[in-house]
């Protein structure tokens, strides 16, 4: 699979610069320089070191750790659209502000219409993420958008573990959609973990639906934070019967008492993707995480929009053999 970089390049953000080199090697091109600095007053600067009129423009960049990331992609995306490059695909493997994505009170924002709001006017002509929070999030950019999950990668993990009896387990009632995904791809069957919560990120009580006894638990899920809700779930899932329990989760946060959390729960391993940088601490200080590269998903993605090819093969993967199987997954190059 290569591009040719005359036609087409490839940028990166400061937030995952190990995943954009990741894309560049499975695409065969080079990852383009683009000068980022950071002015005294924390001011961004932000500015491509090579033209890119009439050009295919690809810009990697998760929008996780605050404001930074995402003003920093803002910036990128303005300087390209000044520089005239014909196209400008945003990818962004984690997008961030994704939880508010309605409105569930009264004088509520909804900030994911707010930031797709703000990367279409920056310039961005295509939208690309990874396993956003809410489906509908799509449907908040008027440009081409596209959601891919990471229930691929996770399968092509699992699948040779044999791991015995399987059954996929969702954390709430909003994740059943893409724990049928991941079900689906394993054959098995799909629980339900329904929780009641006390404030937006800490969770009071929480019941299952479903049977997991004798079972091994898959949990899935879209984002790990701090690993309460998660861990309470392992909990519950071990109470209830399950021999071993496992975590799939797309965008590994990993903050507060994340870790320590995982180190006391009941997993047996969790296992999350390279969307948010993890550092060689963190992965020292818990042998029971994992992390895939997405490299191999958005660098198909990527060469499918460049030929014009669909993508639903992509996306509609289940029993059958992934079209990236012939790239390695492997953990994260820190």
């Amino acid at each position: 699979m290569r591009l040719h970089p005359p036609s087409v390049v490839i940028f990166s953000g400061s937030s995952n610069i190990p995943l954009a080199r990741q894309i560049c090697d499975h695409l065969d091109m080079p990852l383009s320089p683009m000068y980022i600095e950071h002015f005294s007053d924390g001011e961004i600067y932000c500015r491509p070191e090579i033209h890119v009129r009439g050009k295919e423009v690809f810009v990697v960049q998760s929008t996780n750790g605050g404001s930074d990331n995402l003003m920093e992609l803002l910036i990128m995306l303005d300087s390209l659209k000044r520089a005239s490059a014909e196209k400008i695909t945003v990818v962004v493997p984690y997008f961030g502000y994704s939880r508010q994505d309605r409105k569930t009170k009264s004088r509520e924002p909804i900030t994911a219409k707010l930031v797709a709001n703000l990367i279409q006017i920056a310039g961005a002509t295509r939208f690309i993420s990874i396993d956003l929070h809410a489906g509908q999030i799509q449907g908040f950019f008027d440009i081409p958008s596209d959601n891919l999950t990471a229930a691929l990668i996770f399968k092509n993990y699992l699948l040779p573990k044999n791991i015995p009896k399987p059954i996929v387990v969702s954390p709430d009632m909003g994740g059943v959609a893409r724990a049928k995904i991941l079900s689906k791809m394993l054959n098995c069957e799909v629980a339900i973990c329904q929780k009641n919560r006390i404030q937006k990120d800490k969770v009071d009580s929480m019941h299952l639906i479903g049977d997991v006894k004798d079972k091994t638990a898959i949990l899935i899920d879209d984002i790990v934070s701090t690993g309460g809700t998660m861990c309470l779930a392992s909990e519950l899932l071990t109470q209830k019967g399950a021999k071993e329990v496992y975590a799939c989760v797309a965008h590994g946060l990993l903050v507060g008492d994340c870790i320590k959390n995982i180190n006391k729960s009941a997993f047996k391993e969790v296992i999350v993707t390279n969307s948010v940088t993890i550092s060689e601490e963190t992965l020292e200080s818990c042998k029971r995480l994992t992390v895939l590269s997405v490299a191999p998903l958005i660098s198909e993605t990527i060469y499918r929009v460049c030929m014009n090819m669909s993508l639903s093969e992509v996306f509609e993967q289940t029993n059958e053999p992934t079209l990236f199987e012939d790239h390695q997954l492997r953990q994260q190059e820190i």
